[in-house]
């Protein structure tokens, strides 16, 4: 493990060894996808460490939010944990569902469709730069020649 944030000691207490078995049980959990948003999150963790090479982190961060630009607007099972009031508060629940539902995908289409467009603008305007930058690499190593 690099440098860690903080560090914990007990007496009688192996943290290295329950460090490393959280650690597989997350990288376990994201193979399964468990963690549907995890490249973003290791994205932002990374983000000290890629610095260093922007072009790519920038292209790995625009592929992250290509994954998770989308709400996901697909329908749910409606479940109550209280035991006494379940299948009454289910119900409610699933009429109260019904009723809103319509709103509730249009509002979630459009938000999805104002998010795709900004990510396209976003490559669009990344893939613009990036290839203005290289004409303008090419002319500054031609120009040094001279």
């Amino acid at each position: 493990m690099s440098s860690a944030a903080f560090e914990i000691h007990a007496p009688g207490v192996d943290t290295e060894k329950i460090v490393r078995e959280i650690e597989a049980a997350v990288a376990k959990k994201q193979e399964e996808g468990f963690y549907s948003d995890a490249r973003v999150a290791r994205a932002e963790r990374s983000n000290l460490a890629h610095l260093r090479n922007e072009e790519q982190f920038l292209g790995f961060y625009l592929k992250c939010l290509r994954d998770a630009v989308f709400v996901d607007i697909s329908d749910f099972e409606i479940r109550e944990r209280r035991r006494g009031l379940a299948a009454p508060l289910v119900i409610l629940k699933k009429t109260i569902w019904k009723l809103l539902k319509f709103y509730t995908y249009r509002l979630w289409s459009q938000q999805n469709e104002v998010n795709g467009l900004l990510v396209t603008a976003v490559q669009g305007l990344e893939e613009q730069y990036s290839s203005r930058i290289k004409a303008l690499e090419k002319r500054i190593e031609e120009l040094e020649k001279k």
